[in-house]
């Protein structure tokens, strides 16, 4: 009886964490990334950090994976950020970030097209040029650690951050 319960409690344990396991859903990346109203932007007044690493009074604009173009849900940031810099004197540095896939040099370059992108569409907004400068971080300047897809959707991004 003791040998018989030796073999049937761990299968029944192995059982039961397959049970409740199972498979997971896959985890929405870019659709759990899809931009709130500005409204709804996480209260960090005071702190000079919006959200990312971008100032108070603009937001980050999020990429899909291995891409450079503006996504059709981040240009109502792309339009705050232009209406916060033509209000203002501010000059504006636009980082381009990536997620921790791919070699340095791929993400270096990728991070500098995608802060390029932004930077063109603020001029079409009619933001001076004199008031942005770009810069690549690549994989550099990660925001979350993870190895998951919430994380990497997090560090796909550009910042816009005033410079004095």
């Amino acid at each position: 009886m003791m040998k018989r319960l030796q073999v049937v409690v761990p299968a029944l344990l192995c059982v039961s964490v397959l049970a409740l396991t199972g498979c997971g859903k896959k985890a929405d990346t870019d659709s759990a990334m899809k931009t709130a109203a500005p409204e709804e932007s996480l209260d960090t007044k005071g702190t000079g950090i919006s959200e990312g690493r971008t100032s108070e009074g603009m937001l980050p604009v999020y990429f899909d994976f291995d891409d450079s173009a503006i996504r059709a849900d981040q240009t109502s940031r792309i339009q705050l950020n232009a209406d916060f810099i033509n209000k203002g004197t501010v000059n504006v540095r636009i980082e381009g970030n990536c997620d921790p896939r791919g070699t340095n040099e791929y993400n270096m370059a990728l991070g500098e097209r995608r802060a390029q992108s932004a930077k063109k569409a603020l001029l079409e907004l009619g933001v001076a040029e004199s008031k942005l400068t770009t810069v690549s971080y690549g994989e550099e300047r990660l925001l979350l650690h993870g190895e998951d897809e919430m994380s990497w959707a997090q560090n796909r991004r550009d910042d816009f951050v005033i410079v004095e």
